[in-house]
C-alpha cells in the first residue's frame, strides 16, 4: 500500500478484494478518494487493481472504475 500511495499520490481507503495470481503474488482491489466533497457521501471514489509479486513489490496498477461514495452496486 505504501508503494501504491507513492505512485498515485492517494491514500488507500479500503481493500475491497484480494486474489492470488497464477504466477505467484496477489491482485488487490483498493478503493481511494479521488475527489473529497461535502457531504462525504458525494465524494468521488475509485477502485484500483494493484498487482504485487510474491515478495510484496508492486508490478502493476490500473484504475478500474470511479463512483460516488454513496453509490451501491445492485
Amino acid at each position: 500500500m505504501e508503494q501504491f500511495g507513492s505512485l498515485t499520490g492517494r491514500t488507500p481507503e479500503a481493500v475491497s478484494g484480494v486474489r492470488a495470481l497464477p504466477e505467484g503474488g496477489w491482485s488487490v482491489l483498493v478503493d481511494v478518494v479521488e475527489l473529497e466533497r461535502v457531504p462525504a457521501t458525494t465524494s468521488v471514489m475509485a477502485t484500483y487493481r494493484v498487482d504485487v509479486d510474491a515478495t510484496g513489490e508492486l508490478f502493476a496498477c490500473e484504475r478500474l472504475r470511479r463512483f460516488t461514495r454513496g453509490t451501491t452496486d445492485i
